[in-house]
C-alpha cells in the first residue's frame, strides 16, 4: 500500500485532468469501431499512437517502467497490463479490455473499456455487465466524507452476488500529473473503513472482475496478469474527482 501523503489537486488542476480525461475518453471512442474480428492488438496500439499524437498528446504507458506500447490491450483471461501483438489476432467471442492513458499538458487521464468481439457467449456479456455495473455502483460511493472502503464494498458485495470475483492484486490508484500516487482503491473491503474521502481528491476506479477465482498470475514477460483458473477477466475504468457534494467522472466526452 502507498504510504505518501494524498494530494488534493486544485480547482485548475482539476481542470487539467478534465481536458486529459476527456481525450482519453475520445480516444477509446475512436478506437471502438476498430474492435472487431481479424485485427491485431498492435493494430489498436499503432491508430491509438498515432491518433494521440495528431491530438498533440503522450501516451503514458509508452516507455513506463519499461512498457514497450502505448496501451494495454487485455484479451479474456488476462487480468491488466496486456501487451499489444501483432501476432494476437482478435476473434469472433473474445472479450478485450482497453486501457489508455494520454497525457495532456502534463496531466494523465486514464479510462478502460471492455469491448465485446462478435457474438458473445451467455457469460461473458453477463461478465462485461456486471463489471460495468461494478464500477458504476463504486463510483456511486464517492462523496466527501466516505470511505475508501465503502467503494471496495459496493463493488464485492454486486460482483459476489452474480457469482463472479473481485481481483485483490491489482486496485485503483491516485492520478493526477504523476500516472501512479496514493491512495490505493481497492475493490474489495469493508464499509466504514479506510481513509476519508475529501474534496479534491482524484482517483481511479477501476473494478477488474473475474469468472472464476480472484486469484492472478504473471507470465514471464513481467506484466502482463492473468486469471490463476485462465477464465475470463473484465475490467472498466474511470478517473474520478471528488466534489464538495459528490463526484465528477473526469474520463467522459
Amino acid at each position: 500500500m502507498k504510504t505518501e501523503p494524498i494530494v488534493i489537486l486544485s480547482q485548475r488542476e482539476i481542470e487539467k485532468m478534465r481536458r486529459a480525461g476527456n481525450l482519453a475518453a475520445k480516444l477509446l471512442k475512436h478506437l471502438e469501431p476498430l474492435v472487431k474480428p481479424g485485427v491485431s492488438t498492435l493494430e489498436l496500439n499503432d491508430e491509438a499512437e498515432r491518433w494521440t499524437q495528431a491530438q498533440g498528446a503522450k501516451s503514458a504507458p509508452l516507455g513506463y517502467k519499461g512498457f514497450p506500447r502505448s496501451i494495454c490491450t487485455s484479451v479474456n483471461e488476462v487480468i491488466c497490463h496486456g501487451i499489444p501483438n501483432g501476432k494476437q489476432i482478435l476473434k469472433d467471442g473474445d472479450i478485450i479490455n482497453i486501457d489508455v492513458t494520454p497525457i495532456v499538458d502534463g496531466y494523465h487521464g486514464d479510462t478502460s473499456k471492455t469491448f465485446i468481439v462478435g457474438n458473445p457467449s451467455l457469460t461473458a456479456k453477463k461478465l462485461v455487465e456486471v463489471t460495468q455495473k461494478c464500477l458504476e455502483l463504486g463510483i456511486a460511493e464517492v462523496k466527501p466524507g466516505a470511505r475508501i472502503g465503502d467503494i471496495g464494498a459496493a463493488i464485492q458485495e454486486y460482483a459476489e452476488a452474480h457469482g463472479f470475483s473481485v481481483v485483490r492484486d491489482f486496485v485503483g490508484h491516485g492520478i493526477s500529473n504523476i500516472f501512479h500516487t496514493a491512495p490505493d482503491i481497492p475493490h474489495y473491503g469493508t464499509r466504514g473503513k479506510g481513509k476519508r474521502l475529501r474534496a479534491g481528491m482524484v482517483f481511479t476506479i477501476e473494478p477488474m472482475i473475474n469468472e472464476g477465482t480472484w486469484e492472478a498470475e504473471m507470465l514471464s514477460d513481467g506484466w502482463t496478469a492473468v486469471t490463476r483458473d485462465r477464465k475470463l477477466s473484465a475490467q472498466f475504468e474511470h478517473t474520478i474527482a471528488v466534489t464538495e457534494d459528490g463526484v465528477e467522472i473526469l474520463t467522459r466526452e
